[in-house]
């Protein structure tokens, strides 16, 4: 499957001489009206991150030394949510082909480079077939990126002479039913010199069908005018799919899940299922990873060597040490976590979490912004907020600490060798001493002293000939 990394680049292709750098010219004019949705096309997701933000990711990838992108009426969003340093932004209006689109771009690109189109509701182009058609070429060639298809229809056909020569390409609109019969169809991408790019773009015409100016029309220019039109093909013909609506993107973000899943396995993780995982982000493994079905993994999510997660987690931004076990339904967010932990089921971390080796979360255990320290266990229906917890803690059920007045949040902190009965809430700002136990159903608002038992709760009473109150029927008094 070549290199399932989508984005990922292949080391024999990360230094390949070149003498000059790359301008890239992103296309992100489209309005996208089948996509049925406020959110312009080029900021809807894969993996949750914008389609224009994958196409972005691999020119930043070539080292690109401008990078321009064309975007539309009504696409100020997207300039809003991508806008950085190192992009130039141009505007396309009124929207009149592919061709008039780069146009645009003229102003930011300098004569003497190479300039690469790319579109940014292509998402999955990957690093290494564009670093081949930047090679292919060079500093004086026309490159093209085709792909065969068993069904070309809707595609522009790559027509060739006797000799094999590209000698232009013809939309289908505008093709005779010979041409219609070529399967090798132009994916858009493409690499050509920016003077020449230039002036061919200077002498388009909109005289076909669409009434457009036509990118593909700069083929037969240069042919007629010597420059040599050489093509490169894709690793994975997916590279060059688009999306127009919400079903394309489905099939697209199965098929970027598929090769993720496929570079764990690579790997050496385990998957019960390549099928039912979604990777929002970047997920590290070590040796012996094993992911039940239907887990997310969003940001950066690192996991030790021999982590087993079970089915259903939602893992954010965390960092789990060797050994550790999170059963299923557990969400895991901004934590770092030790070895050997136990997690789960239907436990909580939340940002601030800092648990150390071997700690016990339960279930309906919600930990926040707290610091629990090693062989310190709470193993069900307890909440852990604003805390400092020792090590060899016991928490029984029930438990919770209650760190906020209303208008200001206070932190509670529980020293080694605690035992907290069960039912018992520790009203923040309170410390529990080393090795002091707290007697169930406790309601802690001083400081316990170490050592020692502490219980707080009402005197129990039994009221003699009470009777416990009945439903009346109707019509009695």
């Amino acid at each position: 499957m070549g290199n399932p990394g989508g984005m990922l680049e292949s080391a024999a292709l990360t230094s390949i001489p070149t003498g000059f750098q790359m301008e890239v010219v992103v296309l992100a004019a489209g309005q996208g009206k089948r996509m049925r949705s406020v959110l312009p096309k080029v900021l809807q997701p894969i993996a949750a991150k914008p389609m224009l933000g994958h196409v972005l990711e691999a020119a930043r990838a070539l080292e690109a030394s401008r990078i321009c992108v064309v975007y539309g009426h009504g696409g100020e969003a997207v300039r809003e949510r991508l806008d950085a340093p190192d992009i130039a932004w141009a505007r396309q209006e009124p929207q009149l082909g592919t061709g008039h689109a780069v146009m645009q771009a003229l102003p930011h690109l300098a004569d003497g480079e190479m300039a690469l189109v790319l579109y940014g509701d292509v998402p999955l182009i990957a690093v290494p077939t564009l670093r081949r058609l930047e090679q292919a070429a060079g500093r004086e060639r026309l490159a093209l990126l085709t792909v065969d298809m068993d069904d070309p229809s809707g595609y522009g056909r790559v027509i060739r002479d006797d000799a094999g020569r590209v000698i232009r390409i013809v939309e289908e609109k505008d093709a005779t039913p010979a041409e219609r019969a070529v399967r090798e169809v132009n994916t858009g991408v493409l690499v050509a010199p920016v003077a020449q790019l230039r002036a061919w773009l200077g002498r388009l015409t909109n005289d076909n069908a669409q009434g457009e100016y036509y990118l593909t029309d700069i083929i037969g220019m240069a042919v007629e005018g010597g420059v040599e039109v050489v093509t490169e093909q894709p690793d994975h013909f997916a590279e060059t799919l688009g999306v127009n609506n919400k079903a394309q993107l489905a099939e697209l973000e199965r098929i970027h899940q598929g090769m993720l899943a496929r570079r764990l396995l690579e790997e050496g993780v385990t998957l019960l299922d390549p099928a039912r995982i979604d990777v929002r982000g970047h997920l590290a493994c070590g040796r012996d990873v094993e992911i039940d079905v239907n887990c997310v993994f969003e940001g950066d999510v690192v996991l030790g060597d021999g982590v087993r997660v079970g089915a259903n987690c939602v893992i954010r931004n965390a960092r789990v040490g060797a050994g550790t076990r999170i059963a299923p339904f557990s969400h895991i967010e901004d934590t770092e976590m030790g070895e050997l932990c136990v997690i789960g089921p239907y436990a909580r971390t939340r940002p601030g979490t800092v648990l150390a080796d071997d700690v016990h979360l339960g279930n309906f255990v919600e930990v926040k912004n707290s610091r629990i320290e090693s062989h310190s266990k709470a193993n069900h229906l307890a909440y852990v907020g604003d805390a400092d917890v020792g090590q060899r803690v016991n928490i029984g059920a029930g438990t919770i600490t209650c760190n906020y007045d209303g208008a200001n949040k206070f932190r509670t902190t529980i020293e080694d060798d605690v035992f907290i009965g069960s039912d018992t809430q520790l009203v923040a700002p309170v410390t529990v001493g080393r090795g002091a136990t707290l007697g169930a159903g406790t309601t802690l608002s001083k400081d316990a002293p170490a050592g020692q038992l502490t219980v707080s709760r009402a005197k129990q009473i039994t009221i003699p000939g009470w009777k416990r109150p009945v439903k009346r029927k109707p019509g009695e008094a």
